[in-house]
């Protein structure tokens, strides 16, 4: 697991204070290591030697819990199921790969169905892995069997990164593409952009592609047209 570094950052142009892991996923990305989310990919990493086969991430939107999920699938051969199309009828076939991911539990409408789900998983030395934004045990459940259950899973919180760490990947991303990060247009994405990783790549890319295309220099003019476009496919995502 990275650590922390006694080195304090001196600007976007200086040496990375943390030691930033990367990971492939699904062969097209990287899922960045950081403080704020290393304790799950550790218990990501221990498998298949979870406890009683389950694991639950909790975090908000953009910490990385579906981005972690499907590494994880990519190991283990997992289906993905969202919680709310999760039913009697289909929970024969859910777990034919002896794994699956719940998305958004707290979403969960058939509450018998994720009830067998855990029982049926047991049976069958299946694994279950359930994200949400809040931790299982307080999902508004009704069925008090269910309740147990969901209190009994083990939980790792992936937290929003903070400054220092996003100003560290932004200043990884923007290197890997020969691009020049100004301390103006740090402070600039720091304030404007969303709080994740994913942000970040998907801001850094689209600089470098509406820089090209329109032949102008990386400015926070041209960060403010990037940024007012990508706001609004982040802010439709999550609706």
């Amino acid at each position: 697991m990275p650590k922390k570094t006694d080195n304090k950052p001196k600007g976007p142009h200086s040496q990375l204070v943390l030691d930033l892991g990367f990971r492939p996923a699904l062969n097209r990305e990287d899922f960045i290591v950081a403080p704020c989310n290393w304790e799950a990919v550790a218990a990501i990493d221990r498998w298949p030697d979870w406890r009683g086969g389950m694991l639950a991430l909790s975090g908000p939107p953009g910490s990385g819990k579906t981005h972690l999920a499907q590494v994880w699938r990519q190991s283990s051969g997992a289906q993905l199921l969202a919680a709310e199309d999760l039913t009697m009828e289909n929970l024969p076939a859910v777990l034919s790969t002896g794994a699956v991911v719940i998305e958004n539990g707290e979403n969960i409408k058939d509450e018998n169905a994720l009830f067998h789900l855990f029982n049926l998983a047991f049976q069958e030395n299946a694994c279950l892995l359930l994200t949400g934004q809040e931790a299982p045990a307080r999902w508004a459940i009704n069925l008090a069997d269910l309740i147990s259950r969901l209190s009994s899973i083990p939980v790792f919180t992936l937290a929003p990164p903070g400054d220092e760490i996003l100003l560290a990947v932004l200043a990884k991303l923007f290197k890997d593409r020969q691009l020049d990060l100004t301390q103006s247009l740090a402070d600039y994405l720091l304030l404007r952009m969303e709080r994740s990783f994913a942000a970040a790549r998907d801001c850094v890319a689209a600089l470098d592609k509406a820089s090209m295309a329109q032949k102008r220099r990386l400015s926070v003019p041209l960060a403010r047209e990037v940024l007012d476009s990508l706001n609004e496919n982040w802010t439709a995502e999550q609706e």
